[in-house]
């Protein structure tokens, strides 16, 4: 059976969709994928062994300039490149109109979630078959159950497996242990305070741990070297490509990470990671996995769900916290100390193993 899917980003998500196309493999002895992702992605799906190829896209890139876009041919090269392969199956696992209209230009049925359970609920018209998946559980659990339906499987009862072997991503071992500190995410609010990083790195390094930070943007190197700034066992990394960055994941000791992208690549490679939840809730799109720790703040509106902090300090607040220093303030329940016993705790269970 040969099934083109459709999802096309972010790195969070086009990881959530892993386990369930391990599910399907497991459940229909065969099964092929080929897998439409961003460009900027394209490396994530080759990894599984279910993905037959991979079938870029750059619909970011492209609408910043359609005309050239199309004078350029790639439009027309990605549209043929769809029909090459005669499908079984289309699943839509995005739910959005960009991801729905995609499907348009491969024959065969679509399958997808139905009014009330897609994201964008016009996706919908766009297909044959329109599965109902609750909200509010993970969006690793939700993919699992669009797959079952729309293949016909009983989903499994079993934690979803991301089908990822951290061992043949792994260098060779050799290196002493490390510690990652996954520093980068998108929205401003989910930043924890770079001076709650600096404090934690003093730490971990006075208990004589390697640390290595990562980068993607020239504003997250610079962050990076002022976390490192003057401590000896404290490094920053070159630009790493997502295999690159895989291989460092995989072999680190333990990541602390925000809710980022490559918190949940470490979670798909079973990396133990303590993960810093402020304004998003762990519940529905935490890193999923084994050794996955979530700490997330109990402040009065957390989680908001706001990638804009609108919180109006109190003069108990301002008396209390740097508020230059200490944004935003949710973050303030999830403190360094705090942080660092976590993090001791997880490597202490993690050694026991």
């Amino acid at each position: 059976m040969r099934v083109l899917l459709v999802k096309t980003s972010s790195l969070g998500d086009v990881i959530h969709t892993l386990p369930a196309l391990t599910d399907a493999a497991r459940a229909i002895p065969g099964i092929q994928f080929d897998w439409v992702v961003e460009e900027g992605f394209a490396e994530i799906p080759a990894w599984h062994p279910a993905v037959a190829q991979v079938i870029p896209v750059a619909i970011r890139r492209w609408r910043k300039n359609l005309m050239q876009t199309i004078r350029s041919g790639e439009w027309k090269r990605f549209k043929a490149r769809l029909r090459e392969t005669r499908y079984d199956l289309i699943i839509d696992a995005q739910g959005l109109f960009k991801s729905a209209w995609l499907t348009r230009y491969a024959k065969a049925p679509v399958a997808g979630l139905d009014r009330e359970s897609a994201r964008e609920p016009i996706a919908a018209r766009f297909y044959d078959q329109a599965h109902s998946v609750a909200w509010g559980q993970h969006a690793v659990e939700r993919v699992r159950q669009l797959f079952a339906k729309a293949l016909d499987y009983p989903l499994p009862t079993t934690t979803g497996d991301y089908g990822l072997s951290r061992s043949l991503l792994a260098d060779a071992p050799g290196s002493a242990p490390y510690l990652l500190f996954l520093h980068g995410t998108t929205w401003d609010t989910k930043h924890w305070p770079e001076a709650y990083w600096r404090d934690l790195a003093e730490r971990v390094c006075e208990h004589g741990w390697n640390l290595r930070l990562p980068w993607g943007s020239p504003n997250e190197k610079a962050r990076a070297e002022r976390i490192a700034e003057g401590l000896e066992n404290a490094a920053v990394l070159p630009k790493l490509s997502l295999a690159g960055m895989a291989k460092v994941l995989a072999g680190a000791r333990a990541c602390v990470a925000v809710d980022t992208g490559l918190g949940h690549l470490a979670a798909a490679l079973d990396v133990p990671t303590l993960s810093l939840y402020g304004p998003t809730n762990p519940g529905f799109t935490g890193a999923y996995g084994r050794s996955q720790v979530h700490l997330g703040s109990d402040f009065p509106c957390a989680p908001c769900l706001k990638k804009t902090c609108t919180y109006q300090p109190t003069e108990e607040d301002k008396r209390r916290f740097d508020l230059k220093r200490e944004q935003p303030l949710c973050f303030t329940r999830l403190n360094p100390q705090r942080v660092a016993t976590q993090l001791e705790a997880l490597l202490l269970t993690e050694d026991t193993h």
